[in-house]
Order: C-alpha cells, then sequence, then structure tokens
C-alpha cells in the first residue's frame, strides 16, 4: 500500500523560490506578465458579472463559457505542431496585440452602452482562438526563456504565481470598479495591460530556433504527437486526471457568481472576495512549488492535492457562512493550484523537446480545453439541481480520479525513473545507491 508520509504543508525553502529570476528574458516576462495579468483577471470578473446582470440566467452565463472557450479545444492540437514549428517569441507578440484589440472592442461597447450578449459571445469566441494559441506557445516558450534547465520546475511554479498574485489583486480590484463605475472600465484597464507583456516580449534577446526547412502534413504531425502523448503511460494519465478535474471541478468558478448572489446575498465585491480567497490560496500553492528544489514528489503531491481540491468543493457547497466559505474555497484554490502546476512541470520534465509543443498543447486541452465542457455541463446541472449540488457532484468526481491515479503511481514510477537519471535529475550512482538500500527513487512519482 503506498505511504503518502511526504510533509505536504511543510514550510517553503523561500532562498529558492525566486531562482528562475537570475535569467533576463524570463525576468522581463515576469514583470510584463504580472501586469497582463491583473487585467486579464479583471476582465474574466467584469464578463461573468456583466453576463448575469444582463440575463440572470446560470444557464447563458455557463454558454457564454462554452461558446468562448471552444476555440481552444478545437484548436490547440493545431497550435501545438505550430509550436514545433515556428518561432514562438513571434508568435507571442502576435496573439498578446490581438488580444489587447478585442479587450479594447469590448470597453469601447459596454461604456457606449451598446453591448449586447451576442456580442459578448462573438468576442468571447475571438479570444478563444487567440488564447488557443497563445497558452500552449506560451507554456513550451518558457523553456526558452531559461538558460539553465534546472531552474524550469521553479520558472513554472513562478508562472503560477503569478497568476495567482494576479487573481489576488485583479477580482479585488474587479468588484470595487465594477460597483462604482461599472464593467466597461475593467475591460479598458486589461486593454492597456497588455502594453507591458508586448514590451517585454519585444525587450528579450532569444536566439533564433532552428527550423526544419520541410516538415510533413500538419495532420501528420498531430498524430505523431497525439500517439507519443497517449503511448507513454506518466502523459497520458496525468492528461486524463487533469482533464477530469478541468471539467468536473474547475467550473466552481464559473459558479461564483451564483453563490455571491443567491446564496451569500451579496454583490460584486462579494465575487471578487470568493475568487480572490481563492487566489489567496492559489498563490500560497504556487510559492511552495517554486520553493522546492525537485521534482521528486510531484506524483503523490498531484493526488493529495486533487484529493483536497475535491474535499473542498463538497465542503463548500454546503456552507451558507460567507467566511467560513472564503477559508474553503482558499484552501480549494491551493490544491487547485497545486495539482495544475505539478501536472505541468513533471510533463515539461519527461518530454521530447521536438515534441514539447505538442504535449503542452494537449496539456492547455485538458486545462482549458475542458474549461467549456464543464461550463456547459455545470450550468446546466445548476440550473436543474441547484449550484451548490453541481459542486458536489464536481468534488466527488475529484476524489474519485485522485484514488484512481494513485493506483497508477508504481507504473509511472518505472517509466519515469529512467528518463530522470538519463536527464541528471537522479544521478546513476545515487539510483543504484536506493536500489541497493531497497529504497524507492520515485516512489514520489
Amino acid at each position: 500500500m503506498m505511504k503518502f508520509n511526504i510533509p505536504f504543508f511543510k514550510l517553503t525553502n523561500f532562498q529558492y523560490v525566486f531562482r528562475a529570476l537570475r535569467h533576463r528574458n524570463y525576468r522581463l516576462f515576469f514583470g510584463g506578465q504580472s501586469i497582463s495579468l491583473i487585467g486579464t483577471w479583471m476582465q474574466q470578473i467584469a464578463m461573468s458579472w456583466l453576463v448575469y446582470r444582463l440575463t440572470n440566467s446560470v444557464f447563458l452565463l455557463g454558454m457564454v463559457v462554452f461558446l468562448g472557450q471552444l476555440p481552444t479545444f478545437i484548436l490547440t492540437p493545431f497550435a501545438g505542431v505550430i509550436a514545433d514549428r515556428h518561432n514562438r517569441h513571434h508568435i507571442l507578440v502576435a496573439t498578446q496585440t490581438l488580444a489587447m484589440l478585442q479587450a479594447s472592442v469590448l470597453s469601447i461597447l459596454v461604456l457606449t452602452n451598446s453591448i449586447k450578449v451576442w456580442q459578448i459571445i462573438a468576442l468571447s469566441m475571438f479570444l478563444g482562438v487567440i488564447n488557443s494559441f497563445d497558452i500552449p506557445i506560451r507554456q513550451a516558450f518558457t523553456i526558452e526563456m531559461i538558460e539553465n534547465k534546472e531552474d524550469l520546475g521553479n520558472a513554472i511554479a513562478l508562472n503560477s504565481s503569478m497568476v495567482n498574485a494576479a487573481r489576488l489583486i485583479g477580482p479585488s480590484l474587479a468588484g470595487i470598479i465594477i460597483a462604482a463605475l461599472g464593467e466597461g472600465l475593467c475591460f479598458l484597464l486589461n486593454a492597456i495591460s497588455y502594453i507591458a507583456v508586448i514590451v517585454s516580449l519585444l525587450a528579450m534577446k532569444i536566439s533564433e530556433k532552428k527550423i526544419k526547412s520541410s516538415y510533413p502534413h500538419v495532420l501528420h504531425g498531430l498524430k505523431e504527437g497525439f500517439v507519443y502523448a497517449f503511448s507513454f503511460a506518466p502523459i497520458k494519465y496525468i492528461l486524463i486526471l487533469l482533464s477530469l478535474v478541468s471539467l468536473t471541478g474547475m467550473p466552481y468558478q464559473i459558479l461564483m457568481p451564483v453563490f455571491a448572489k443567491d446564496i451569500f446575498h451579496g454583490g460584486p465585491q462579494t465575487l471578487g472576495f470568493l475568487m480572490a480567497m481563492a487566489g489567496v490560496g492559489a498563490l500560497i500553492g504556487a510559492i511552495y512549488l517554486a520553493g522546492r528544489r525537485s521534482v521528486l514528489g510531484l506524483g503523490k503531491i498531484m493526488v493529495l492535492a486533487t484529493g483536497v481540491f475535491g474535499l473542498g468543493l463538497i465542503v463548500f457547497s454546503f456552507s451558507r457562512v460567507l467566511w467560513f466559505s472564503m477559508l474553503v474555497i482558499c484552501a480549494a484554490g491551493f490544491a487547485m493550484m497545486v495539482q495544475m502546476a505539478a501536472s505541468n512541470t513533471i510533463l515539461q520534465t519527461i518530454v521530447e523537446e521536438d515534441k514539447r509543443g505538442r504535449v503542452m498543447s494537449f496539456y492547455t486541452m485538458a486545462f482549458m480545453g475542458m474549461t467549456p465542457f464543464g461550463g456547459l455541463l455545470a450550468g446546466t446541472l445548476a440550473s436543474r439541481i441547484s449550484a451548490p449540488h453541481t459542486l458536489l457532484f464536481g468534488g466527488v468526481c475529484c476524489i474519485l480520479g485522485a484514488v484512481i491515479f494513485a493506483r497508477q503511481l508504481p507504473l509511472l514510477r518505472a517509466k519515469i525513473h529512467p528518463i530522470y537519471i538519463k536527464k541528471g535529475i537522479i544521478p546513476e550512482v545515487a539510483a543504484g545507491i536506493e536500489a541497493a538500500s531497497g529504497l524507492k527513487g520515485l516512489s514520489d512519482d
């Protein structure tokens, strides 16, 4: 029987938390993206509140999310092929510029009081197309900003930390701004925030990636990546678990306006506080991972985090006390971020370099691409069985997924172990000593 004897909540070693910032290109990216992501979270909160205010329909709230993120599910695999074939740096400049354009148009429509639900859907789908290329390519681009590959895991964790630092600030600001001045200003500030990340990308000095003069057909490249990912057990099971959590657990964010307004009888400030507390937990989780020196142990941590996330959703679904619910959603946010970032880190450390873009596109597809289906499922269930019962269902599914994944850990350990030895993550001599002493070098994976 597997023993979970790792110190899951031990204090982070802070001297290692920010070590990836010693790389100039990553410092630029971290600074620009940190500003831009605050605007992104402001827009996300404002969008949810705007749709619910205009329609007062949980089903339409889920439908808008579904249609807005559906392009991510459809186009992301092709974006992975492009990421392995073309200059990722140039593509990111283009996607960020287009996202700024989308936010600008949205702000103009709202500020002039001419916004319609169909326009929200159309602009959401346009942003979905942009994100279907931006997100997997940005994930694959991380390694190009890090000269010392030993800092890759730290950079991934710092990426998560800046997303959730912004998640802490953005929703709170959005709640205040929406209450005082309306949703339009949130969209305008998001458009302005993109300037920071575009400038940071243009200031980078990136070595030109060697591009092959010819490639097989794009569908052949897609098939090659799919066969590689789903014929290798560690990648396959990580993607399946992440897909399950994204489908059944992640939609809790979509239902937050319902809890804020109908369960806790609050307004946009209540929504902002709930989302901010989830961000606090997620930020703590990201810092915890950033302080880890090694990828060893992440397998068991994924199991624990998924289980804690599911339990948090179950408890939140029963709570009717705002301050207690804020604490619970903070714990759930911590667990969700640890599970997601740990999955990312393991994938990035075991994947073959020429297939990195495609594997990260499948990661994005599992993490973000399942969200539209989760949003549609959550909206449909919430309109039939209520929002609290929908979260209860999602929490149970996450716990079951954690149990099934835990049963696969011995198989994953056997598959990953040789890769970590080959890459120097586990020195071969140390592995020999562990084998001789009866220890399991990758028992945590």
